[in-house]
């Protein structure tokens, strides 16, 4: 087989004269080969840093046509790509193929040291600082790390106070245009992820993975006191302040302090008589959601929580614990004057009363 080698731009051609054979295009910098012309130059590009190609809306420069094509549905608006399933459009193929994924659940990129799978390339790699402890991400302000680099540009804006991205519908503002995004679902109802298993759906995509770890029974969050186990890094945080005593969350009405967000939340709404949890059956109000839950299983009969030792089911999962104390005779509640044991907090409260000349025994 002979070769014919042509110089011509700084771009080595090696023609194979063997018939039937292609013509094969060398970089004369690495030496990788291609078959195409058009493959080489977008090649020699990527390595030297040059960006031929120019948005004649904004200026900004590409090394490929075909990324500046992808960039310009930017000025557009023009979404080409659109999902068969459910009809949602994209501007880039890429991001339409990982769409895809939500509704067939393919998690094509997996943990090699784990075994966890991830739907998405950078998914994975982020979920790979949680076994090297990689944060790889700084502060400049004040030199905290971080895992991810969405992560650093949240917490950017709390030294600059930063919010470019505002909501149309409410003016509400925020630090990266994945947090609007999401937010745009508290107003749209949008809930684009959904779990595999039991259909259920879910407007953010963190939700979704703490959903799946209900059918999983996956608990990655360890409490490095006691050693539990916990299924969200905020139940984790959350746990913790048992052991500490923290609670750094007050109410500015009353003073009373809490160790949870929420339950600061749930608590102010003593005070302005709020409850904006409505059951769409009867319209009783509730001031949580937890609440509604709870009710809603007087008019649907629904009882999720089931004594794995006899199979009776119960509508609150309270209810199940103080069950299975019959089982196993658990007593955790103990009086702190005479040591008797109970089953039941009611039933120590009521006790106590003999102690205190309130009630006699019986």
């Amino acid at each position: 087989m002979s070769y014919g080698r042509n110089v011509k731009d700084g771009l080595f051609l090696e023609e194979m004269t063997k018939e039937g054979e292609k013509l094969s295009y060398s970089c004369d910098i690495c030496k990788k080969s291609f078959s195409r012309r058009g493959n080489l130059t977008t090649h020699k590009c990527i390595s030297t840093g040059e960006k031929p190609y120019y948005c004649d809306i904004c200026g900004k420069s590409f090394s490929q046509k075909s990324n500046l094509t992808t960039h310009k549905h930017i000025h557009t608006g023009e979404r080409p790509y659109h999902c068969d399933i459910c009809g949602k459009s994209f501007a880039v193929i890429s991001v339409l193929i990982t769409h895809k994924r939500i509704h067939t659940g393919e998690k094509p990129y997996c943990c090699d040291i784990c075994g966890k799978s991830f739907s998405v390339k950078s998914s994975l790699t982020k979920h790979k600082y949680s076994h090297t402890g990689e944060k790889p991400y700084h502060c400049d302000v004040c030199g905290k790390s971080f895992s991810q680099k969405g992560s650093l540009i949240t917490h950017t804006g709390i030294h600059t106070g930063d919010k470019p991205y505002p909501c149309d519908i409410c003016d509400k503002s925020f630090t990266t245009n994945g947090l609007l995004i999401a937010h745009r679902r508290v107003h749209t109802g949008e809930k684009p992820y959904h779990c595999y298993i039991c259909g259920n759906r879910f407007s953010h995509t963190s939700n979704l993975i703490q959903h799946e770890r209900v059918h999983t029974g996956e608990k990655p969050y360890h409490c490095d006191i006691c050693g539990q186990s916990l299924s969200t890094r905020d139940n984790l945080a959350n746990h913790k302040r048992i052991h500490t005593g923290e609670k750094p969350y007050f109410c500015d009405i009353c003073g009373k302090s809490f160790s949870r967000s929420s339950s600061l939340t749930a608590h102010k709404r003593l005070h302005t008589g709020e409850k904006p949890y409505h059951c769409d059956i009867c319209g009783k109000s509730f001031t949580q959601k937890g609440s509604l839950t709870k009710h809603k299983r007087i008019h649907t009969g629904e009882k999720p929580y089931q004594c794995d030792i006899c199979g009776k089911s119960f509508t609150e999962k309270g209810s199940l614990a103080t069950h299975v104390r019959l089982h196993t005779g658990e007593k955790p509640y103990q009086c702190d004057i005479c040591g008797r044991s109970f089953a039941l907090n009611d039933t120590l409260i009521k006790h106590k009363l003999i102690h205190t000349g309130e009630e006699t025994h019986p």
